[in-house]
């Protein structure tokens, strides 16, 4: 077997694992067995479908196209297999798969391969860890279908960068104020530096300045999803809530499609590191937990849209649907709201004018890279702003060498200390970090820069000083607002639009949203049957990755109820 340097390679035996005799035997009772010859391309980059292959005898190469050229990635031989997480997603491959030597395959299709890696626990755990590491092989070197052409000082840029990089999907990006080669790449494209960011899908089509969902429907994210299909379950949001109720739902039978409109993980998604989640004891990122569990759902045979943002829920009909802001139609027996929440905004004159170019509401690799050895200030004092803190207060290996993120972090909260929002563990580490000032009882007045932030001035509400500081890059991590617009006028909420459920409903809320059944609602069931809120968007849950898990599990129990009424 040959490999090319890789950055896993100590991991390399579980990435390409050979199979044993009796492992071959399991996988051909579900298999086609086929000839294959020397030069027969297996799948190609863009293939929908394609096939999971394991060598019997023979060999067969997988390789990255680039332009007239091919980078080799690996030579598979007799009890290896192909495939990575596209096999279980349904998405297009992202690599092409040629026969090297005449020889004997075992093909397994899509249906077929979730069924054994469900029903065989041997041979699933070892596909799984294969899959979810090659992918992560991917990303780490780059080695997508797409290019990414952007600028540090584009905020759509930096959104972008995020999509792709949350959504897990390996990709090249060319800065145009950094890479000598990017004037020539678009004269190449004959895009103009002002259309940019431009994306460059499987090496042709170029989109200029697209949106998420434009870049999704570019790479094929949801081809293998049909919409249209009634579901019995629905989930709105593919945050840590959501992600469990469509894992317990697809796992239990239930048919299950997530909407979900920017990536898996939801606001959990974005934290660097989360240490008090059950199991973790070393910790886990928050990317990295949520792309386990999708990857967990889609082995149960849960779809996942990407990049399809719920607009309104129509509540008036049975089954009920949800409008997407694509304008498909979406219908379901029953429904989970699990949007989730977004930071509050505080009220900042030129807020919005250095929103991805100076303020950021995640601190993830992406904003990482773009404020390496600067000063940062971070806004909040709930866990989500501890652990950005720390994060950044950080190292990253740059070469050989272990580098400082940010040269220095500066925390501002409204409080006089972090004791009633933040976990003690964090409080501890943040406390004893050398890189870390906490300024307490201190707001933010101003904001102020050209084309980039570059200065922000602060007021301690204590000594009534105010300090203006040359600092770039500001994390704003404030409160919650409920993303409940879209369930406005459906769903009962409290006063700062979180959806109330199951005894926190009154009589008279109860009557007055014309309930009609002699029961109750359930735990988690809204003032709607068969329709449930869990995590962050529900009223009285604790903003916590365990707790939303927790209720994301057990509204598919509540589920089965109102599906058997």
């Amino acid at each position: 077997m040959s490999v090319m340097p890789d950055p896993l390679v100590q991991r390399r035996e579980q990435m390409f694992p050979t199979l044993s005799a009796d492992q071959i035997s399991r996988i051909a009772s579900h298999a086609t067995r086929r000839r294959a010859r020397r030069g027969e391309v297996l799948f190609d980059q863009g293939s929908e479908g394609a096939p999971f292959f394991a060598v019997v005898t023979g060999g067969l190469e997988i390789v990255q196209p680039d332009r007239d050229e091919e980078d080799p990635i690996i030579v598979l031989g007799p009890g290896q297999f192909t495939g990575e997480t596209t096999l279980l997603t349904g998405r297009r491959s992202l690599v092409r798969g040629r026969v090297t030597q005449d020889g004997e395959l075992l093909e397994v299709g899509a249906g077929a391969l979730r069924a054994l890696v469900q029903t065989d626990s041997e041979l699933g755990e070892l596909f799984m860890r294969a899959f979810i590491l090659r992918r992560v092989g991917l990303i780490a070197r780059g080695l997508g279908d797409v290019v990414l052409v952007g600028s540090r000082y584009s905020p759509r840029t930096m959104r972008l960068r995020e999509f792709l990089e949350r959504n897990g999907h390996p990709h090249a990006y060319v800065d145009v104020e950094r890479d000598a080669d990017a004037e020539e790449v678009l004269a190449r494209l004959g895009v103009c530096v002002e259309e940019v960011p431009v994306v460059i899908c499987h090496g042709e089509l170029v989109l200029r300045n697209p949106t998420p969902e434009a870049v999704a429907d570019c790479l094929g994210f949801n081809a293998s999803i049909d919409v249209g299909k009634l579901r019995d379950l629905l989930v709105v949001g593919a945050g840590p809530a959501g992600l469990a109720a469509a894992v317990y739902g697809a796992s239990e039978g239930l048919d299950v499609l997530v909407v979900e409109s920017q990536a898996p993980g939801g606001q959990a998604g974005s934290n660097s590191k989360i240490e008090n989640y059950l199991g973790f004891p070393t910790g886990i990122s928050g990317q990295a937990l949520a792309g386990r569990a999708f990857a967990q759902a889609e082995k149960f045979g849960a779809s996942v849209a990407i990049a399809r943002t719920a607009a309104r829920l129509l509540c008036e009909r049975k089954p009920y649907a949800v409008l997407l802001a694509s304008g498909e139609v979406v219908h379901a027996r029953a429904v989970v709201v699990a949007s989730g929440a977004e930071y509050r905004k505080p009220p900042l004159e030129r807020l919005p004018a250095f929103e991805g170019i100076g303020v950021y509401y995640a601190a993830t690799p992406v904003e990482a890279r773009v404020c390496q050895d600067e000063e940062v200030i971070i806004v909040g004092g709930g866990n989500s702003a501890g652990q950005a803190a720390t994060y950044l207060a950080g190292t990253i290996t740059v070469g050989k060498e272990e580098k400082p993120i940010a040269k220095h972090v500066h925390m501002l909260v409204r409080a006089r200390d972090l004791s009633e929002s933040m976990s003690r563990y964090l409080i501890d580490c943040i406390k004893d970090h050398p890189r870390i000032t906490l300024h307490t009882q201190t707001e933010i007045e101003a904001l102020d820069g050209e084309t980039h932030l570059e200065q922000v001035r602060w007021r301690s509400s204590a000594t009534g000083e105010v300090k203006t500081c040359a600092i770039r890059h500001v994390f704003l991590m404030t409160g919650a607002v409920p993303n409940t617009v879209w369930v406005d006028g459906c769903l009962v909420m409290d006063d700062k639009g979180f959806v109330k459920t199951g005894s926190d409903l009154s009589a008279d809320e109860l009557a007055d949203a014309h309930w009609p059944l002699t029961r109750a609602p359930y735990l988690l069931e809204t003032s709607m049957p068969g329709v449930f809120a869990v995590g962050d968007v529900r009223a009285g849950s604790i903003k916590r990755v365990a707790s939303a898990v927790g209720e994301g599990s057990i509204c598919v129990q509540l589920a089965h109820k109102v599906l058997a009424e």
